[in-house]
């Protein structure tokens, strides 16, 4: 092989050693693969094709002292760091050009404690898996809406799931990390132990350090409500306003979201995705006036296994298709941002791309606003525009779409947004991840990344810059 080109942390190049590279080598239990290595090219891939970028090494973490063996050489060698566990996240920051990919897609382990209603999971773990083992006691942890979606990136950004209204997020049912830090620390973050470190990973994203096992409080989770009520796009603005005068009266044991999405036979619709955890009986009562405005044109609406529930949306957004979304939260579903919605996906120019309109409120919404660095408690609606396609060539008109569509919802914002709903860096800018904060909790996460990561190894992330 020779000398290998490496990217620095401030984007620079150098050059590591045959030597260098074959000690850091030997140092690993799992696998380091360079370009041209067999797997190197399925270890780079994620989610999101629009992010094809070559990295100069790939540590195969096997365990958390393989982490700190890849933290300590990138540290030792200034290289640029990225970190992949689940490789969902849009913004595509687990791979970079000639950096360090420390890779945790294989770090699996799943420990389940049906009497103490706990779980302790490794990083790359995804939902999917994750709900298999605690689904198999009757239980579940709130988490995402698509399976296939790493547990990490999604915890240590919020985690907005079917389950937020009657427990919360992801991140409000997080008891602890064992957690790498930049000097290659392996730390415990709980509420008794680092307690600063464990506010700012709730939320706060990969900051801080990389987390090497995550714990979650669990909740007995059996069948649920679950499915979709669809209608026609012409009646979407009178559906819509009837969602939002029907959700401020809903019990925490419902969670909907509409989505604008186009049909099966090529029609754009509106669909009021549903699900009731609880008492059957109980939620065909609360749902009845949503499922008889209206009245829909189909409504498959029925009780599942949580784990179909999660399933729902999948196919609808496979891996490795093109990417590109934009998002922003608003403090209320006016009228005048229905009828943008409405008449601009009218147009939509793929079959496949949609906008989701998540409302928030229960267990989720209840959480102080400083009780994690995830910060928007008191915000009602997201607003998710997801473009997703299959074909490149299609990569100019449909972005083109999603930000026409963005920019006029813009007078609508609150100014605020979900952090693992940002794009790369280089197309939000760094006011985003300001906004995806606020002025507070951005203060308390900076001295937070002083502290842990002064020299801003973790910057591959929506970063939190250190004070110079």
């Amino acid at each position: 092989m020779g000398n290998l080109g490496v990217t620095t942390r401030e984007g620079g190049k150098r050059v590591l050693t045959q030597a260098e590279v074959d000690g850091f080598r030997s140092d690993l239990r799992g696998a380091l693969l360079l370009p041209g290595d067999d797997g190197y090219d399925e270890a780079r891939r994620i989610y999101n094709a629009m992010i094809d970028k070559r990295p100069a090494l790939i540590a195969r973490c096997a365990g958390a002292e393989d982490v700190v063996r890849a933290v300590t050489f990138a540290r030792d060698h200034d290289l640029l760091v990225s970190v992949r566990g689940g490789g969902h996240n849009i913004a595509g920051n687990a791979v970079s050009d000639g950096g360090l990919m420390i890779d945790l897609s294989g770090m699996k382990s799943i420990q389940v404690d049906p009497a103490e209603q706990t779980a302790r999971a490794e990083p790359g773990v995804t939902w999917a898996e994750l709900d298999k083992e605690t689904q198999a006691h009757g239980l579940a942890t709130p988490g995402g809406t698509i399976p296939s979606t790493g547990i990490a990136g999604l915890t240590l950004g919020g985690g907005i799931g079917w389950l937020k209204g009657k427990y919360g997020l992801a991140c409000d049912n997080l008891l602890s990390v064992e957690i790498v830090t930049a000097d290659g620390r392996q730390l415990t973050a709980s509420a008794e132990d680092n307690a600063d470190l464990f506010w700012g990973v709730r939320g706060g994203g990969g900051n801080f350090g990389i987390v090497t096992s995550f714990e979650y409080r669990l909740h007995p989770v059996g069948k649920v409500l679950g499915g979709m009520a669809i209608h026609p796009l012409e009646k979407a603005k009178d559906v819509l306003a009837h969602f939002r005068t029907f959700m401020e009266g809903t019990p925490d044991e419902l969670v909907c979201t509409a989505v604008f999405l186009t049909s099966p036979d090529g029609d754009p619709v509106l669909a009021i995705a549903v699900c009731y955890h609880g008492a059957l009986d109980e939620g065909e009562a609360v749902l009845k006036p949503l499922r008889e405005f209206g009245p829909p044109a189909a409504d498959n609406i029925a009780p599942m296994d949580y784990t179909a529930l999660q399933s729902m949306i999948e196919a609808a957004f496979p891996s490795g298709w093109q990417n590109y979304w934009k998002s922003d939260a608003l403090n209320d579903l006016s009228d005048e941002a229905i009828e943008v919605m409405a008449e601009r996906f009218a147009t939509v120019p793929a079959p496949t791309i949609a906008v989701i309109v998540e409302y928030t409120a229960g267990a989720a919404g209840r959480v102080p606003v400083d009780a994690t660095a995830f910060p928007h408690r008191e915000t009602r609606y997201n607003i998710l525009i997801l473009g997703t396609w299959p074909d490149a060539a299609d990569n100019e008109r449909n972005i083109g779409w999603v930000r026409g569509l963005w920019q006029a919802l813009q007078p609508f914002s609150s100014g605020g947004v979900y952090v693992n709903y940002l794009a790369e860096a280089a197309d939000e800018g760094a006011e985003r991840i300001q906004a995806a904060y606020g002025p507070r909790t951005y203060g308390r996460l900076v001295a937070l990344k002083n502290k842990y990561d002064p020299t801003n190894l973790f910057r591959l992330n929506q970063n939190i810059k250190p004070t110079p």
